[in-house]
């Protein structure tokens, strides 16, 4: 019991106008709360309450159609007999034509209903509950939960001895649970697509769920005909409807004595349950959820590491073949060699101008001048004064005459 008393306490709503008495919160509301397992839980249950459908074996076959062989310029699909109709010599039986089967048709041994583990299927409803005590969960749903005094919602068990429905109209009011039904009586409408012709023809939200705890109770005559409300028995505690749809927050309202038989239907974290055989609550990762605390707390805080501001940003490489610092850096000699280089350069550049200068100033101007002159009075000896002498005497040699 002392467990019982550390654990934080939740009111109950007295319908009488009494004070309020407290109740420890379950060990339930406080487990885990897994999404995954509630979404894959969900989807697979309510597969099991499928009835199995097909087409007709005979669909498409009740014809006596057939192939009319090769050599007709026409496919060899099964053709309807005779003559007279549009139907005649239409092609039938094949997937592709009018009239035919489907393709795969339909068979009523198909593989309907799911199998789910049964730790699984208790994780999923502990985890609906849990979910049903946070006030965000239940809003983010669509709940109208604004004048509700507490989450999770207990009222006294005087509520079970209800049996007309205007009297539970009135305890709705008074906790504040009537917002809700009137929005779930608000959106009934009519279904889009074919299920309007398939006994599904109207849709509406979800509206509060009532837990009891006693067999037999008289509270679901009186709360079964408003609509959006739903009644379910804390012994038989249903997915489908604690997570509607596989979304967590469904809004419930508790009876006293539904709450206070969780501790036993569940069990806790170290002790295990009395109806579930060998069942213990799944232990939370985080004792404390509040990762910003923890990060800012004094205890973390003296032991980090102080964060390092300065940005060391990436140096861009550069090419020592263009750069001569990063080349330095590489390799120190490569100054001298540079330095060696260019020296010779300079001298080659010299001696280069040396060697032209002295095939310049090999004779002298008065020289050439002459040596010209010589050679043009040569020309004009051989080409203009000359009589051919030498040419003639070359012919006779040769015997042409001239």
């Amino acid at each position: 019991m002392a467990a019982a008393a550390a654990r934080p306490l939740v009111s109950v709503q007295t319908l009488e106008g009494d004070a309020a008495p407290t109740v420890p919160l379950p060990d339930v509301m406080r487990a885990p709360i897994r999404p995954d397992i509630v979404n894959f839980v969900h989807s697979n249950i309510s597969r099991n309450s499928r009835q199995p459908y097909a087409v007709s074996k005979r669909a498409g076959h009740q014809t006596s159609a057939e192939s009319w062989g090769t050599g007709r310029a026409v496919s060899r699909i099964p053709r309807v007999p005779g003559g007279g109709t549009h139907r005649a010599g239409q092609a039938a039986f094949g997937n592709m034509c009018r009239g035919g089967r489907m393709f795969a048709p339909t068979k009523i041994w198909r593989r309907w209903h799911r199998k789910i583990n049964v730790q699984q299927k208790r994780h999923a409803v502990v985890s609906a509950i849990a979910a049903s005590a946070i006030p965000s969960l239940v809003q983010a749903r669509g709940h109208r939960i604004e004048s509700v005094p507490e989450l999770p919602l207990v009222v006294s068990d005087s509520i079970e001895s209800v049996e007309k429905s205007k009297e539970a109209v009135k305890i709705l009011q008074k906790i504040g649970a009537f917002p809700d039904a009137e929005k779930a009586k608000l959106s009934h409408g009519i279904r889009p697509g074919k299920g309007k012709m398939r006994n599904r023809r109207y849709i509406s939200r979800k509206g509060p769920l009532i837990v009891y705890g006693s067999e037999g109770a008289k509270v679901v005559k009186a709360f079964r005909n408003i609509p959006g409300v739903e009644l379910a028995n804390v012994d038989r505690l249903n997915l489908l409807k604690l997570a509607p749809g596989g979304h967590l927050g469904r809004f419930i309202v508790w009876t006293k004595s539904a709450f206070e038989k969780l501790d036993s239907i569940y069990g806790s974290f170290d002790k295990v349950s009395e109806k579930k055989k060998g069942y213990l609550l799944p232990r939370p990762k985080m004792i404390n959820s509040d990762l910003a605390r923890i990060i800012n707390s004094d205890e973390v805080q003296s032991v980090v590491r102080p964060i390092n501001k300065e940005v060391k940003r990436a140096t861009l490489k550069k090419n020592p073949l263009k750069n001569l610092n990063v080349m330095l850096k590489l390799n120190p000699y490569a100054k001298t060699a540079k330095r060696m280089a260019l020296l010779a350069e300079k001298q080659r550049l010299v001696a280069k101008k040396e060697k032209l200068d002295q095939k310049r100033n090999i004779v002298s101007k008065e020289e050439a001048s002459a040596i010209r002159a010589a050679g043009k009075a040569w020309y004009q000896t051989m080409v203009s004064d000359s009589d051919y002498t030498e040419f003639d005497n070359f012919s006779k040699w040769l015997g042409v005459s001239q």
